[in-house]
This record gives structure tokens, C-alpha cells and sequence, in this order.
């Protein structure tokens, strides 16, 4: 991977990894997000969060033998493979926060 794809998927992570669960209950609280918020989404972090579900999807394929052994391939595939794949396909323009984790 070159430098430019690895900074990517590590500001994608990041950001994924930065939403607090005070961050969380406000987004629920807010009706509908602001335009600004939709369109940095749709451009920005919806094509990260792409690339992240893509490497991490090849993080698990190369360490799925190594995980299996260890017992945690669900654990392993809920953190790298379906955390960033909802983040980018399944919650609203602009949310924080998607429908599963809504439900939880």
C-alpha cells in the first residue's frame, strides 16, 4: 500500500474509533443532521469508511488462520469487517451513529 492509502485508512479508523457515547446520545437527539454534515459524508467519510471496510476485510482474510486457532474470528470479523462496512452503507447521511447501534 502506498503512503496516501495508509494515512487514509488510518484517519478512516480514527474516526471511527472517536465517536464517544456522549457523541452518540446527542446525534440521537438531533432531529435531522445539518446539510454541511450530509455533504462531508457522502464526500469524505463514506469513501474512508470504504477503504476501511476493504482493508480490513484483507486484515482478516491474512489473519483469519491465526484467529481461528485463538477462538475469535467472530470478535475479529465484528471489529474489522462489519463496524466500518454499517458505518458506510447502513446509517443516515450525515449520522454518527448507525441503525444497529440505535438498537442496542
Amino acid at each position: 500500500m502506498g503512503k496516501r492509502t495508509v494515512f487514509f485508512f488510518v484517519l478512516a479508523l480514527v474516526a471511527l474509533l472517536g465517536t464517544t457515547p456522549a457523541m452518540a446520545q446527542e446525534q440521537r437527539m438531533e432531529a435531522q443532521p445539518s446539510g454541511g454534515a450530509m455533504i462531508a459524508d457522502a464526500v469524505i467519510a463514506r469513501p474512508l469508511l470504504a477503504v476501511a471496510t476493504v482493508a480490513g476485510t484483507a486484515v482478516f482474510l491474512v489473519s483469519l488462520p491465526f484467529t481461528a486457532l485463538g477462538g475469535g474470528v467472530d470478535t475479529a470479523a465484528e471489529t474489522l469487517i462489519k463496524t466500518p462496512a454499517e458505518a458506510a452503507f447502513r446509517r443516515c447521511l450525515g449520522c454518527t451513529v448507525s441503525k444497529r447501534a440505535d438498537e442496542l
